[in-house]
């Protein structure tokens, strides 16, 4: 599935962010990359994902880590490990779309043909029950096949096949149904995960990766391979419709306050009633998460009023100064 990013447009124009306050994310130390920060791993068969995040936590030395989304010991491929109080944002990774490469072993011979004749009925809507093994209820449920596709077939009865697909679909399951169809039955002999949301596996690190670039910063002080494997939690949001907000809204959002109108200076396309949104300062730095009380269209016209509530706050308080607080004082004293 190709990934486009939202459209943004200016609310209120040459709008210039003070830069005494805040920094672009880019910017930030090693030590406030791992208190906000997302490792890209390329997670190796056997170990569980609990197992490898805890050896993540190990190597760099921190008490908070959490993954976005499971694999299981046998599969391989992008596993993005949260960092303190990155974890938080896991959420936006469990709903994000997902990519994976599976080979598909039939119980008989069957041709190339066939096979692409039979991935035709899988594209769209789908109708899955959780497998037996799964920890979860199992229910008929809808998930959405993007694309799949036949990438090598060997005419007998093992193919390699991409797909891209919702979150939530078992690959084991679709190579079960697959089989259903084909005839011949299937099963999924070997799964890799090669995208999650933003992330894929051309940025995917190994846990030797980690290491040495752990021990590069902590014997020699050098940053340079740290930095490179660790990216900023903003980029979890990437494909997330975005409000941006000014420099004197900041500390009242971190304050709980929500969102009002004359506090946006840039939004995105996308946003409707309820979309899940993020709110970013003009240096590109995650505020918070919410959902959006209108659309796009009513932020863009409308003066005043509640467009968001806040339900998750990434940035701490007071790295903004609290301009709401001497608005309040100031307004106490002339009535």
């Amino acid at each position: 599935m190709v990934q486009s990013f939202p459209k943004i447009y200016d609310k209120v124009p040459n709008y210039t962010t003070n830069p005494n306050f805040g920094k672009p994310p880019i910017k930030r130390t090693v030590a406030e990359l791992l208190d906000l920060g997302i490792i890209n791993l390329d997670k190796p068969a056997n170990p569980t994902s609990h197992e490898v995040t805890a050896w993540v936590k190990r190597i760099v030395g921190i008490e908070k880590a959490g993954h976005g989304g499971t694999l299981d010991p046998a599969v391989t491929g992008c596993l993005p490990i949260a960092l303190g109080r990155a974890t938080r944002a896991l959420r936006v990774l469990l709903l994000a779309g997902k990519e994976y490469v599976f080979i598909m072993k039939s119980h008989s011979p069957v041709s190339h043909e066939k096979i692409l004749e039979v991935l035709n009925n899988f594209q769209g809507k789908i109708y899955q029950t959780p497998p037996v093994r799964s920890s979860i209820k199992r229910r008929l449920r809808v998930r959405k096949i993007y694309s799949i596709e036949l990438q090598e077939h060997d005419n007998s009865q093992l193919s390699l096949l991409r797909v891209s697909c919702e979150a939530g679909t078992y690959i084991r399951k679709l190579s079960h149904d697959i089989g259903l169809l084909l005839g011949t039955g299937a099963h999924m002999q070997e799964l890799r995960r090669t995208r999650t949301g933003p992330f894929s596996e051309d940025s995917c690190i190994t846990l030797q990766d980690l290491h040495d670039a752990w021990y590069y910063y902590e014997t020699e002080g050098n940053e340079t391979y740290i930095r490179d494997i660790i990216q900023p939690i903003e980029i979890i949001c990437q494909h997330l419709p975005k409000l941006y907000i000014r420099d004197s809204a900041v500390d009242a959002i971190c304050h709980g306050a929500a969102l009002t109108l004359p506090g946006v200076l840039r939004v995105t396309d996308g946003i409707n009633e309820n979309s899940p949104v993020a709110i970013l300062t003009m240096k590109e730095e995650l505020v918070a998460f919410g959902r959006s009380l209108i659309s796009t269209k009513e932020i863009l016209e409308l003066e005043n009023g509640i467009c968001t509530r806040p339900d998750t706050v990434f940035m701490e308080k007071r790295v903004y100064p609290s301009l709401w607080k001497v608005s309040k004082h100031k307004s106490k004293e002339l009535r």
